[in-house]
């Protein structure tokens, strides 16, 4: 029987170079060196670090399942070290994801965010591991519908017999810390009521219903709720599995091809658009942005990363991030005003409070109108 191999995507931002938009060369050293350490020992069957702006990505194999303690705590104590050295080097925000002093047995609550997938590995094993910056959990809301919900999108719902009966997903609710599952295509439009609102609701995982195998996991924390008030947006990651029963590669990157718009750009309060680069690109500049997703491929060979494949350098999205500038070139003409800037209640762990606050005498109660007959 063939055994059983687990890819964990862990990432934290524990300091900027410079500024919010990438991660100095010193911390990812210091995680390769973490990461080779515990291949060595035999925690970790294989190990990649990267980057998304200024988050430091640890995507792991190893055979322990999800949420093992262990592998947790190598993660936390990397981020830690790197820490270390962003202080030394007065990098911005220097370990502003750990929200506690010290490791509990499980990442998830603490501050970085994680995706985990256990699986067992097929004949040819291919993951892409999706990572974006200055955004939420719920910017892959839009990708992972198109993926494994619409034909138009994914040719292989129509003519793959191992797809044609759709996909389970599992969405999170994460105000009420709530979840619920939906069957596709059936239950298409009651999933899109709740996903159409990605502030709120996220979806966690997506399962065949053909095999029950898991197709895709992503992260679901928001640093907002965790820490209570605003220490940066979340910067989600994502892993899923390709061909042979679930979307092409091509089926799997197509999404991005269209930047839809997400919310997280400068200070965590505007909306911006989703543009798809390279590792080489994913240091967002421009106010802070716009967002940005990097997309590596592997293939999985007895836990083995190989790879990566950096898929976004492909000049097929050169028009993608073209539209996703002119894009930002509009809302930025709006400066303060809605729909660039974020909600109000989505502004409620940033400035709205204070405002709010200092203008409470101000406020007077509106007279009521009089009307004459």
């Amino acid at each position: 029987m063939a055994q059983k191999i687990t890819v964990s995507v862990i990432k934290a931002d524990v300091g900027g170079f410079v500024g919010h938009s990438d991660v100095h060369p010193a911390l990812l050293n210091r995680a390769r060196e973490l990461m080779s350490a515990a291949i060595e020992q035999g925690l970790l069957v294989d190990a990649y670090v990267t980057h998304a702006g200024d988050d430091i990505n640890l995507i792991m194999t190893h055979r322990r399942g999800p949420d093992n303690p262990d592998i947790h705590q190598l993660a936390w104590d990397t981020f830690v070290a790197c820490t270390a050295v962003a202080k030394d080097l007065k990098l911005y925000g220097a370990g502003q994801d750990l929200l506690t002093d010290a490791f509990s047995g499980n990442i998830r609550g603490m501050g970085p965010g994680a995706a985990e997938m256990e699986l067992t590995e097929r004949d040819s094993e291919p993951i892409v591991v999706f990572m974006a910056d200055k955004t939420e959990p719920g910017a892959w809301n839009w990708p992972l519908y198109k993926m494994f919900a619409d034909p138009f999108n994914t040719a292989g719902l129509v003519i793959d017999p191992k797809m044609h009966k759709g996909f389970r997903f599992e969405v999170h609710d994460l105000i009420d810390k709530k979840r619920v599952v939906f069957d596709a295509p059936e239950e298409i439009y009651d999933l899109l009521v709740l996903i159409g609102s990605p502030g709120r609701f996220c979806i966690k995982s997506v399962y065949s219903r053909t095999t029950d195998e898991i197709g895709a996991v992503s992260s679901t924390e928001r640093l907002s709720m965790i820490a209570g008030r605003y220490v940066g947006k979340d910067d989600p990651v994502m892993i899923v599995r390709s061909q042979s029963g679930f979307p092409a590669i091509g089926e799997v990157l197509e999404p991005f091809a269209m930047p839809h718009l997400v919310a997280g750009w400068m200070r965590g309060s505007h909306n911006g658009p989703l543009m798809p680069v390279s590792v080489a690109q994913a240091t967002p500049t421009r106010f802070d942005g716009p967002p940005r997703v990097v997309a590596l491929g592997f293939q999985l060979a007895g836990g083995r990363l190989v790879g990566p494949q950096d898929f976004f350098a492909d000049i097929a999205f050169d028009e993608a991030r073209r539209t996703a500038l002119q894009m930002a070139n509009y809302l930025r003409r709006l400066g303060p005003f809605e729909p660039h800037r974020l909600p109000l209640d989505e502004m409620e762990y940033t400035t709205l409070p204070h405002v709010m606050e200092r203008l409470e005498s101000r406020f007077e109660p509106l007279q009521p109108i009089r009307t004459e007959l």
